[in-house]
């Protein structure tokens, strides 16, 4: 039986890191306490206007291609999770082949679920590489959120930072991702949306950021608690049997709330929300990626990812390191 199997990972935050007195001090009405209070964020990272989601994407894969010995040429797949593309098109996983120096490669395409796009862009590329049709994928989750911000709504300008994570993902006959699940409801489209589009040359409607913040809470624990709970179903084990839970890193009292229902101990919590705030699709790579430099997860260790997102999508995928 072929599997899927994380060989490497990488991440890259631009930039120096924004602290949320420096916010205060650019005239947001706000205050370290409050956002500390109700979001656990302290600092977060903001791209350059020239910077792209497939510029943060080339040096978080450079980085997982290295910390899995293998090349560039050697990708065969390659799925680019985010909602903030370069461009409408190309798509922003053609121009990371690009600039990896892929030429005649593999599949390469862009995927859209939000905060939830890595769980689907991990679980699409799973999927491939278990039926044969391809040995080595690139998955990636790449933001830069603040183009998409109103700087003048406190409740959501706080909360967002750009970055990017990725995993190589590598066929083998040692089980991997052992489950997934993915999820969706349109019905909830309108809690968290950029309700915008670009029409001959213009932007009609909203081309920022608009939450309905309590609305997320309540939903978000609610769905991240039942599909943590479907995945590890799946695999035939219980949540004790989980090394590290690692969320989408939206907002640390999501992540507690979510974490006591499962009975998830605090201390086997992987939290990075503090040092780059909601990084979108690239925010469960960044934090898996940290926690396997600083030595936290092993070879071995049982891991449940899972993240939320607009649309409303949500999902989660449990691996063995």
């Amino acid at each position: 039986m072929i599997h899927a199997r994380v060989i490497g990972t990488g991440s890259f935050l631009p930039g120096a890191p924004v602290s949320n007195n420096d916010l205060v001090a650019r005239g947001i009405d706000t205050s370290d306490e409050w956002i500390v209070e109700r979001t656990g964020i302290c600092r977060r990272h903001l791209a350059e206007p020239d910077v792209t989601a497939s510029q943060l994407a080339y040096e978080a894969s450079t980085r997982a291609i290295a910390a899995a010995g293998c090349q560039p040429a050697d990708i065969d797949l390659i799925i680019v999770a985010t909602s903030t593309p370069d461009y409408i098109f190309p798509s922003t996983a053609a121009l990371l082949q690009s600039k990896l120096g892929i030429v005649n490669g593999g599949a390469a395409f862009d995927l859209q679920a939000v905060c939830t796009g890595f769980a689907y862009a991990l679980s699409t590329a799973e999927k491939f590489i278990r039926s044969g049709s391809h040995k080595r994928a690139l998955v990636v989750g790449a933001e830069v959120f603040s183009r998409i911000l109103d700087w003048n709504d406190r409740g959501t300008c706080v909360l967002f930072g750009d970055g990017a994570g990725a995993v190589v993902l590598e066929a083998s006959d040692k089980p991997g991702i052992l489950a997934t699940a993915l999820h969706a409801d349109g019905s909830h489209n309108g809690i968290l949306c950029v309700p915008g589009q670009v029409n001959r040359g213009g932007i009609t409607g909203d081309p920022f950021l608009r939450m309905d913040g309590q609305a997320v809470f309540k939903f978000a624990v609610k769905v991240l608690s039942d599909v943590a709970r479907e995945v590890v179903d799946q695999a035939g084990l219980t949540i004790d049997d989980v090394d590290w839970l690692i969320p989408h890193q939206a907002n640390i009292r999501i992540m507690q709330a979510t974490a006591k229902r499962l009975g998830v101990p605090t201390e086997k919590v992987i939290a990075t929300v503090s040092e780059h705030g909601n990084t979108s699709a690239a925010s469960i790579p960044l934090a898996l990626d940290l926690a396997v430099r600083d030595g936290r997860i092993q070879r071995g260790h049982k891991i449940l990812l899972e993240g939320v997102g607009g649309g409303f999508t949500w999902g989660a995928a449990l691996l063995e390191f």
